[in-house]
Formats: C-alpha cells, structure tokens, sequence
C-alpha cells in the first residue's frame, strides 16, 4: 500500500499488513485525520493525539479483540476507534445518534469496557484476566492504558495493590504525559518525574515493591522501542508494568504548547491550529466562572474560605483562586473521596471548605458525604458543577443524579439556584457560616444574566419564588430549568402560575401547601432523575398533608441518556419548551 495508508485500514486485520516502516506515516496520516475532524465536529484533542503510535503499536503487536485491551477515561481513544472499524463513522462522534466519545461496548466488540471516569482500568482489566483464569483460557493478553494523572487515583492503587499477588497475566501501560485536564500533582508525580531522568529507578521503585515486574520508561512515539518491548512482554507471565514516556497534543504545535486547553479546544483551523474566535464579551458568564470568581471575592474578605477540586482547577474555574491565594486553593488530584473527607476535617477545625466537584464526580464519594460529612453534619459546601444535562459527553457525564442521591441523606441542604444571582448569594450566605452541610447544583454552560456581580444578599434557607401568578395550574421548577417553563408559559400566553424552589430541600412547606390549596393541577420541572428527585418529594408532600391534586412530574426518564446536544437531549427526555407547552395544553382546566 503507498500513498493514502489510512483510506486502506478500517480494522487491525488490514493494519497488520503494512510493513513496520510504513507505520510512522500512518501514525501521521491519523493524526490528521483527527485533527480535521474535531477542529470542526469538537471533541477531546490532546489526549487522543499523544497515542496514535501506541495504539498502532497495541493493535499491531496484539491480537485484538481476542486479547483484551481496555483504555481508562477514554479521552485518548480516538485512534482506537479509527483504526477498529468506526473511521467512516468518526464525523459522527459525539453528536445525536453518533459514535460516543467514549469506548463503549454496545458500539464495539474492540471496546471492552465502557468508560468514561478515570482510573477504572485496572480493577476491570484485572477481574478479566482473573476471569480468564477461572476459565482456563492462558493464552489471553490483557492491557490497560492509564495515564500518570489517573494512576494516582486510589481506585487505581486498590487494583494495583491486588493485582500484585496474582500471577494473571496482566499488562498496565503507564502512559505519562505529566498532564490530566490539568497538570498532574502529587507525590506520585514527582516520583514518575524522577523515574524519566534516570534517578534510582530500580533501587527506589515503588511498582515494584506491588510485585509488578517494571518496565521502562521508553519513548511512547518510537516504534522500534515500543515493537520491541511489546513483543517481549507478551512472553512474559504475572503482572507486568510497562512505563512509556509522550507528548500530550503530539503533532499539533498549539495543542502541544497549550494542553490544558488543547484537551478540548471546541473548534479550531486544521492548518493552522489556531482556535475560532468567538464574540462572547456580550454573553452571560459560564456559571463555573460565576463560582470561580465568587469564590475568589469571598475567599480575599474571609481567610478561613479553603477551595477543594478533585483534578479540575480549570474546569470548575477554582483556578482563579488558585493563581491569587494558592494556599488556600487545593487541587488533590484524582481523588473525589479524599477531597470530600478533606474538605470535612477542615470543617471540623473551624474552615469554611467550598468543595467544587463535577456531579458525576461526586458519585464517586457517596460514602464520603455520608459518613464523614452529613453524620457528623459538618458544615462542607458542595459546590455541583455540571449538573443536569452536559451533552456531547453523553451518559457518563450527564449530572442527572445527584438531586436523588443527596435527596435522600439526613442533615444535608440540597440548593438550586436559578441564575447566576442566585448561585452568588447562595455562595456567600453558605460562606457566613451554616449549621448543615450543603450542596448547590448549577449547569455547565452560560446562564442568561449579564449583570450579576451585584452586591450580596443572604437568602432564607428553604425559601421558595413566586416567578408569576395564575390560575388552577401552577408548574414547580427548582434551578435553572425554570428558564423553560418562564418561556413555555409565555408563548402559551395563558395563565399559568410559576413558582421556583431554589432548595430542593428543605422544601418550603407553608408556599406548597398554599399553592396546593390555590391550584388544581401541579407540574413539577426538573433536570435530574424523576424518580427520588424534586418532583417525588412534591408527591411526597402532598401525600403526607392530605392534598389530592393532580400532579405531574417532568424530569430525566428513568433511562441513561447519551450524547446530542442539551436542546436535542431536553428534547428526549421530555423536558424542553416545547413538550412543557404541550403538557400545559393538555392539563389547563380553567
């Protein structure tokens, strides 16, 4: 094959036929291939372009999908998808009824695990070979990649630490680019750093001292280097860890220079990699920035404020306070339990800790708001980026749970405010001092209100909004959502009462007991799970006060949703304008 190697490869069957030297133009020929894709379609970069000659490498060594190889997150597995039969599919990633950003194993028998969060790969890989084991099939090879921010999780180090008194044949690919979204941090970081350079690699090796053979570090875009140890590893039994050195943004000089915001830039120019301007001076902020800003105006008037982010410093905009009060603004790394129970011993000494986590995210410390936090009914401020709806992202980072799982857990106030004035003063009266802990959820993306760096009001806990006043139907929205409703209601044109809850809990009882005895119909709106979330707790209400009005509820249906855009993804689930404007029709009764 010359010329265009790519137009000839759709599965890895039609990559081993290249002969190894033609594999760097390959490696090219992919590079540009995503390139020209996501800098119109969007869609994670940097991540993706560090590993096209490691995934060449791994398709071409192993004997996929036969041997079983899994990639944690999944931010960097674009090449993977190109090269197993989803190339002519790839314009199609991540937007509606599109191939998911993420490996997924309904889309693939090459994807053998779903993912999505980080430093899931170990633990699955590692149940794999023991599952092969069990079923006596030794031949099976089973690799994970993982990156060096990643590794750091401690999900990661509990599958480490078991995997190191098996003899399953294993491999871990240590991909290290000394970059997550963010930088990476910590102590194993700086350990890694030593480990490049050559200081006491072997005398001093902590892989080793979990019973891994430790291999490396080598250059991750050297083929010869990476043929040559692969093929060496396949050879050998027990669980192995092979250290690989790269350059996140590979091959693209701004996604190089600029990784954090290379991981994903929105669209760019393919030729030059310079990013499309867009005018947004007039626009309203996003509601991280309307967070990250507070939080730093807060922090500067009171010393006793401390910023948490589990790995997402410019994600969550906590990087503001970073850059002015370093001291006070803590980014753990990969570690969402940590940063909880972090955030509650701080708590418990007096500190005012404002914990910014990803909804998604903070499932992964369940327990940890739980048992550490709301038991003790210490006062930590959960601060719940991404909640609702995020959408191309799809349903591993869909926040539409998070009003259920905290519904539910005594001592906790559940917040959500309805614009960006509100998430302001929810902020600052959570920084005056609360006797419960308390989370406030807000979307990702940019609210509606250019003036909100007003001066701070406190807000009455468990206080209730009249928005507008009608007759016999009233819709009940909590957060942001409620922008829906106000435009549904307004080109209905009739008269509809509209009412925001901005706590969840504890709900305002007198208001829903008045608007219970006021209107016939009752309409909750939200953008999380209808089952256990706001809208079960108005049922719950009126059941426990006797009301027997008609109620409906409108919120995430109980199935995951995948990717499209928000206003295609509230248009599936139920909760857009439109089906909120059918809903009134069908239920108004004047």
């Amino acid at each position: 094959m010359q010329g265009n190697l790519l137009q000839h490869i759709n599965y890895p069957s039609d990559l081993k036929k290249l002969r190894t030297e033609q594999l760097p133009q390959l490696a090219q020929e992919i590079r540009e291939f995503i390139i020209n894709v996501v800098a119109t379609k969007e869609g994670h970069l940097g991540a993706s372009l560090g590993v096209v000659e490691l995934t060449i490498a791994l398709h071409y060594i192993f004997n996929t999908p036969d041997d079983l190889l899994l990639w944690d997150v999944g931010h960097q597995a674009y090449p993977h998808k190109i090269l197993t039969g989803r190339k002519k599919l790839f314009h199609t990633n991540r937007q509606l009824n599109g191939i998911s950003g993420f490996p997924k194993r309904t889309e693939s028998i090459y994807d053998t695990f779903g993912v999505g969060h980080s430093s899931t790969s170990i633990s699955a890989i590692l149940g794999m070979a023991l599952a092969s084991k069990l079923k006596g099939d030794f031949k099976k090879q089973h690799v994970a990649v993982i990156g060096d921010a990643s590794i750091a999780s401690g999900m990661a180090f509990e599958g480490l630490n078991h995997a190191g008194v098996t003899d399953t044949n294993i491999l871990i690919i240590l991909n290290d680019n000394a970059i997550g979204i963010d930088p990476s941090v910590g102590a194993l970081t700086n350990y890694l750093t030593k480990a490049k350079i050559g200081y006491k690699p072997k005398s001093n090796n902590i892989i080793e001292a979990l019973n891994f053979k430790y291999y490396g570090p080598i250059d991750g875009h050297d083929f010869s280097s990476l043929f040559d140890t692969l093929e060496t590893l396949k050879k050998v039994d027990g669980p192995k860890l092979l250290h690989i050195i790269t350059t996140k943004g590979k091959g693209l000089k701004q996604a190089e220079e600029n990784q954090v915001k290379y991981h994903a830039p929105g669209k760019f120019d393919a030729k030059t990699g310079n990013l499309v301007k867009s005018n947004t001076s007039n626009l309203p902020p996003k509601f991280q920035d309307v967070f990250g800003l507070t939080i730093l105006e807060l922090a500067k008037a009171n010393e006793k404020i401390i910023g948490i982010t589990p790995a997402m410093p410019t994600g969550s905009s906590l990087k503001y306070m970073m850059d002015e009060i370093p001291e006070r603004a803590i980014d753990v790394g990969i570690a969402e339990q940590h940063a909880v129970t972090l955030a509650a011993g701080m708590a418990s000494q007096g500190l005012i800790p404002f914990c910014a986590i990803y909804s998604t995210f903070l499932q992964r410390a369940y327990d940890q708001v739980i048992h550490d936090v709301a038991l003790q009914n210490l006062p930590v401020i959960f601060c719940i980026d991404r909640a609702g709806l995020v959408g191309q992202d799809g349903a591993t980072h869909h926040g539409v749970f998070d009003i259920a799982y905290l519904n539910c857990i005594p001592n906790l106030i559940l917040s959500a405010p309805k614009d960006e004035i509100e998430l302001r003063n929810i902020l600052y009266t959570a920084s005056l001092g609360l006797s419960n802990p308390i989370a406030i959820r807000y979307p990702r993306g940019r609210g509606h209100n250019n003036d909100w760096q007003k001066s701070f009001e406190k807000i009455e806990i468990g206080k209730g909004q009249l928005l507008s006043k009608g007759k016999k139907l009233a819709i009940l929205s909590t957060g942001t959502i409620a922008h829906n409703a106000t435009a549904a209601i307004k080109e209905t044109g009739l008269s509809i009462s509209h009412y925001h809850f901005g706590f969840i809990k504890p709900l305002d009882r007198n208001l829903l007991a008045e608007i219970f005895k006021e209107h016939s119909t009752i309409l909750t709106l939200e953008d999380g799970a209808v089952k256990g979330g706001f809208g079960s707790n108005i049922i719950e209400f009126a059941n426990t006060s006797g009301f027997k009005n008609h109620i409906i509820t409108l919120g995430i249906p109980d199935n995951f949703i995948h990717h499209g855009t928000v206003e295609e993804l509230q248009e599936i689930a139920g909760i857009d304008i439109k089906n909120i404007i059918n809903t009134i029709k069908k239920n108004k009764r004047d």
